[in-house]
């Protein structure tokens, strides 16, 4: 049985109740926001949506019970979802299964997509590795059953420039180790050796794998508060058609940020929810 391809859907920033915040936060750094959405499991959301994958500000009502999304309650602020692309919720359990990951059974979901000719209902269908072999945060797979009400024209002009994702990077302190998970999910070919870690090839995406002290080395005190975890992710990286107009934006919005080699903008995790984030062409 075929192994999936490896292709980014999408990645979430975990807001937990301050969706107000994270929605103003991500205005503020250059993004065109979708409408708030409500879906069927409780949580609400934003997305900036790009060419082919997108980003997900996530939470849930500051007055939600425990056990709405306690995936998002219990998760602190910032990067934590990492989702992969797919197109038959059956044929990728079976194959994940037979290839010896441990994977849990589909879940369908919605939320109510607001258009000029009335309300819609956008249907997705996720598959999801279990947080105990993902301490670092959520993986999983999301299958759009409804396309034409996620990717829209209208939502994907960004002041900043931003057309895709672009890399992500989790602190894990035995990147070896992780990276296992990737081989069985993909196929060994998937993963690279990196100075320091490990680098899965996602499509147009790289998800880099290294302990702490590589990622400090490179981020310094932009890195976001681990919140006393030895495994988190920490750095999300995205391609615009313009540093420039990037850091425009950025200037314009008192957004605190550094110049890195290869024209490479960081703004520390403090000023973008507990995430660091890096610009690029």
């Amino acid at each position: 049985m075929a192994l999936p391809v490896p292709t980014l859907d999408h990645v979430v920033i975990n807001a937990r109740t301050d969706i107000d915040g994270a929605a103003e936060t991500f205005r503020r750094l250059g993004f065109t926001l979708t409408e708030r959405g409500y879906h069927t499991l409780g949580s609400m959301n934003h997305l900036a949506m790009f060419g082919t994958d997108y980003l997900e500000l996530i939470a849930v009502p500051k007055d939600a019970a425990p056990d709405v999304r306690p995936d998002v309650q219990a998760s602190p602020y910032g990067l934590n979802g990492f989702v992969f692309g797919m197109e038959d919720s059956a044929a990728l359990h079976a194959a994940l299964s037979a290839a010896g990951v441990n994977v849990k059974a589909p879940r369908e979901f919605s939320r109510p997509v607001r258009l000029e000719d009335g309300e819609h209902q956008a249907t997705f269908r996720t598959v999801s590795i279990p947080d105990s072999d993902t301490p670092y945060g959520r993986i999983y797979y999301c299958h759009h059953l409804t396309r034409d009400l996620v990717w829209r024209d209208e939502w994907r002009r960004h002041a900043n420039g931003v057309v895709a994702v672009s890399h992500a990077v989790f602190v894990h302190p035995d990147p070896a180790a992780a990276a296992q998970l990737y081989a069985r999910m993909f196929g060994a070919d998937a993963v690279r050796d990196i100075e320091g870690g490990k680098r899965v090839v996602v499509a147009a995406t790289d998800l880099e794998i290294v302990p702490e002290a590589t990622a400090r080395r490179e981020f310094g005190d932009g890195m976001p508060d681990a919140a006393g975890r030895p495994t988190y992710m920490a750095v999300l990286g995205f391609r615009t058609s313009s540093v420039k107009r990037a850091a425009d934006v950025l200037k314009q919005n008192g957004i605190p940020f550094a110049e890195a080699s290869a024209g490479v903008l960081h703004v520390p995790a403090r000023a973008a929810f507990n995430t660091t984030l890096t610009f690029g062409e």
